[in-house]
């Protein structure tokens, strides 16, 4: 099962980033099934920054898109889909960053976020496991 999810994972970041290694708004909008407003949203980025060709190569923009798909490519073993794992970012309070959700963090802008991204990954590490309400329990 491990190997199925981490194909998964490994396909849903080919699938969103393009040949310049760029965060591809439209595949990501695609992949988790959004509008350009709700990724705009879910980034802390304005509607513009996923919209307009001129703005959708600038650095801050690539970073938070980056900063969503690594936390979603994270968690997107435990949670089993592409829709699944967006559905968590939003909703689950990370104790380690004082129950703030990742969409809180990245729409911070916080240099935290590839802390969460580590965070997630040390939880993987461990085993850890998405309950039936979302929360990922771990032995840490």
């Amino acid at each position: 099962m491990r190997q199925k999810s981490d194909a998964v994972a490994s396909s849903f970041l080919a699938d969103v980033i393009d040949w310049k290694g760029f965060i591809e708004p439209g595949r990501f909008r695609e992949a988790l099934r959004v509008t350009k407003g709700e990724l705009a949203l879910a980034s802390g980025l304005s509607r513009d920054a996923v919209s307009k060709a001129t703005r959708l190569d600038a650095p801050a923009t690539q970073a938070r898109l980056r900063a969503v798909a690594e936390i979603i490519n994270r968690v997107l073993p435990w949670c089993g889909s592409v829709q699944q794992a967006f559905a968590w970012y939003p909703a689950q309070p990370i104790p380690a960053f004082g129950d703030q959700t990742a969409e809180n963090l990245v729409r911070q802008g916080l240099p935290c976020v590839r802390g969460v991204a580590a965070w997630i990954g040390l939880g993987r590490q461990q085993g850890a496991q998405v309950s039936g309400r979302g929360s990922i329990r771990t032995g840490l």
